[in-house]
């Protein structure tokens, strides 16, 4: 059955287990817009959940290659202060729909808690955080009885929380809530302060064997983000940017920017050779930190801000990071699908993917919508 819950008890270690449903996670996109960040005076509506994704979508990811999706979910739609654990009927029929959607194309689904900064930011008072354990062992139970080899939970998307000890202890705290409401799944962690590979590093392994780790990859930001008009405010005046670095296109575009400081930073990149080499031995830090520990690990965020980038170098720098991620054994899930960041542009309801970035990511390039 497709839903079925595993009853027998596995052989398997814990540790085992997470290890070995990794493997369910090797190549992976994003799925925004749909279950969260839904701005620009749009509500999370039937009509918005029937439209934004639809089984075409999930059709064309599977027939590209693509082996899972990280399914971006905002819980404030669900989430009633000081009744956190009673989860609207109404929203999760909708929910559902979009899981059982992506299961029965054999793809395994990330439930990706991801709220917006205000949610997060409560994270830091002490009261807050046993109400969203609260939720999350409902949330958690909901989805107890669905294949725990196919469903996965991520704790919280890109923890914007500076105090990366707090972070531990609160990331504990609803992992153990979590467990208590499906023991038998295989649940996702990451470090504080937007999930960087910098703070995975210092995170120790938490009790609970049976966790994937997780980081989020866009070195260089002036690069992935150039064009952007959120993060470093002076990331909107850099456009055509290049990569790989290169000390001559640098200092022609920081002519353009209007700040000294602003104009210093793109000429130093222009020094610090990004490229193939310098990627690599960023993500190989984090890779020999997963092996210290012997713990299984996806990097679930990499992408470039389309805007701006030049193509041809976007699918460049694409191809750098997940060759990389994939020598290190590292699973992978692109940043996004339809989005600013993403693998297909839609006209009239039709996704065609950019068949040079479905080369970059080492898939299928012949397939628009099905």
């Amino acid at each position: 059955m497709l839903f079925a819950h595993v009853q027998a008890q596995s052989p398997r270690s814990p540790a085992a287990v997470a290890g070995s449903r990794r493997g369910h996670l090797q190549r992976g996109i994003n799925l925004s817009g749909w279950f969260a960040q839904v701005y620009d005076g749009k509500s999370y509506t039937k009509q918005h959940f029937d439209s934004w994704t639809n089984a075409n979508d999930i059709a064309l990811i599977k027939s590209a290659g693509f082996d899972h999706v990280r399914l971006n979910l905002n819980p404030q739609p669900m989430f009633t202060t000081n009744h956190p654990n009673d989860l609207p009927a109404e929203y999760l029929t909708y929910l559902d729909a979009a899981v059982k959607m992506i299961l029965k194309q054999g793809l395994a689904v990330i439930l990706d808690l991801q709220p917006e900064s205000d949610f997060k930011d409560k994270l830091k008072e002490d009261a807050f955080v046993p109400q969203f354990a609260d939720f999350w062992r409902a949330l958690a139970q909901h989805y107890a009885n669905w294949d725990p080899e196919l469903v996965f939970f991520e704790i919280l998307n890109e923890p914007e929380m500076a105090d990366r000890y707090r972070w531990y202890g609160v990331e504990a705290k609803l992992v153990a809530a979590v467990r208590e409401g499906a023991p038998e799944h295989t649940i996702l962690a990451t470090g504080a302060g937007w999930s960087s590979q910098d703070e995975l590093v210092f995170l120790e392994p938490l009790h609970d064997p049976n966790v994937i780790y997780t980081f989020h990859f866009y070195s260089p930001y002036l690069f992935t983000h150039q064009g952007a008009t959120w993060g470093s405010y002076f990331w909107h005046w850099v456009r055509g940017l290049r990569y790989p670095s290169t000390r001559e296109s640098a200092e022609n575009l920081a002519r353009a920017l209007p700040d000294a400081t602003d104009r210093l930073a793109v000429i130093r990149y222009g020094y610090e050779h990004w490229n193939s080499d310098r990627i690599d031995g960023e993500i190989s830090q984090v890779a020999a930190w997963g092996a210290r520990h012997q713990l299984p690990m996806v990097c679930d965020e990499f992408g470039v801000y389309r805007a701006y980038a030049e193509p041809g170098d976007r699918a460049l720098w694409i191809r750098d990071v997940r060759r990389s991620l994939e020598q290190h054994g590292i699973g992978w899930t692109m940043w996004d699908y339809s989005g600013t960041f993403g693998l297909v542009t839609k006209t009239e309801g039709r996704a065609v993917a950019d068949p040079a970035v479905l080369e970059a990511l080492g898939l299928k390039t012949s397939h628009g919508s099905p």
